[in-house]
């Protein structure tokens, strides 16, 4: 019954954000941020699996983001938007082939497209770049970031340079079929599966083998440990997760353009990663919310930000190098708080 708590309480707190948004407790500004939040929960979460928990390192996970973000918005925009004029946004015209009502059953399809595109990506990279040891991993992954938006850019039936938009309509239509913040109910959706999902995975067996990978790669071979295997996985994972992630962002803000997915978006999730410990899992969303509530104080200062923001990262790394929470879970720090959380130890996928 224990390992049922945590989730309980987390469909509670979903439970009563949304009921306050039905009774306009909370305004458009905080449910803004709390949707960033989520997004940056999936983004920071699924990173840490390859540069914490797998001990590589990869720096382009906006490029994925943008994979699925562009999928996701293509399908939904094509199959639901009831809009014809969304040819004006260099999205496809003519009348949806389905009815409204399927939006909302569609949706969470064509996320989970989406972010399979991204996997699939994910996949073409992961295969050469896990043949040689080192930092290939990261050259080639900020690499792709950049392959991604210049594809983006020159692609003009998706709007080229000047974006893609068109969600909006979509997001309306699951609205018309039933008056709730339906972004915000799937944002809540995907972060509790992520979080479900990643923190199963390394704490199985087969996380196991993922640790050992990190602790020394060539003793984890000599002990049968299929380390090509897990890398494509994981890395496979962690780049669907990010494509997921992409298709709610182009929702909240109804319009994507290639600049939203710059090597400065993969760096704040790599921010956050190194903010909130690597191979932590609830330093992953503990700093993926501070992070984000730290981007909205700061935001009159607009371009500044920029420098203090990089400047609280480097006094971090100069008194808590290995982060806020280094490799430990809260349960570890605070035991008490064990009996919330199942203890580690070799679950079976």
């Amino acid at each position: 019954m224990r390992r049922f708590i945590v989730p309980i309480l987390y469909l509670i707190l979903c439970l009563l954000i949304v009921a306050a948004i039905r009774g306009e407790w909370i305004n458009a500004y905080l449910q803004l941020v709390i949707m960033y939040a989520g997004i940056n929960i999936i983004l920071c979460s699924s990173l840490n699996m390859v540069n914490g928990y797998m001990g590589e390192f990869s720096c382009g996970h906006a490029g994925f983001m943008a994979v699925g973000a562009y999928i996701t918005s293509v399908l939904n925009v094509g199959l639901l938007n009831m809009c014809s004029g969304a040819a004006s946004s260099g999205a496809a015209a003519g009348p949806s082939a389905l009815l409204p009502a399927a939006s909302l059953a569609l949706f969470p399809v064509t996320l989970l497209i989406g972010g399979a595109g991204a996997a699939l990506v994910g996949l073409l990279v992961a295969i050469p770049s896990f043949r040689t040891r080192g930092d290939y991993l990261a050259i080639i992954t900020l690499a792709v970031n950049y392959i991604v938006k210049s594809s983006v850019e020159n692609i003009q039936a998706i709007g080229g340079a000047r974006g893609f938009m068109g969600m909006q309509r979509v997001v309306e239509t699951m609205t018309e079929f039933s008056d709730l913040p339906w972004v915000m109910i799937w944002i809540f959706i995907f972060t509790g599966l992520t979080i479900a999902v990643i923190h199963r995975l390394v704490n199985s067996t087969y996380g196991k083998g993922i640790i050992a990978i990190r602790d020394d790669e060539i003793a984890a071979e000599i002990m049968s440990v299929d380390t090509r295997r897990i890398k494509l996985v994981v890395f496979m994972l962690s780049s669907g997760l990010a494509g997921i992630a992409g298709g709610l962002f182009a929702h909240i803000l109804g319009y994507i353009n290639p600049g939203s997915f710059t090597i400065l978006k993969s760096t704040e999730v790599m921010i956050m990663v190194y903010l909130g410990g690597m191979g932590s899992l609830s330093g992953s969303v503990l700093s993926a919310v501070g992070f984000t509530i730290l981007m909205e104080v700061l935001r009159p200062l607009q371009l500044m930000k920029w420098v203090l923001i990089p400047f609280f990262l480097i006094v971090l790394m100069l008194v808590r190098p290995e982060g806020l929470m280094g490799n430990r879970e809260l349960s570890d720090i605070f035991p008490k708080l064990g009996w919330l959380f199942p203890p580690r130890g070799g679950e079976e996928l």
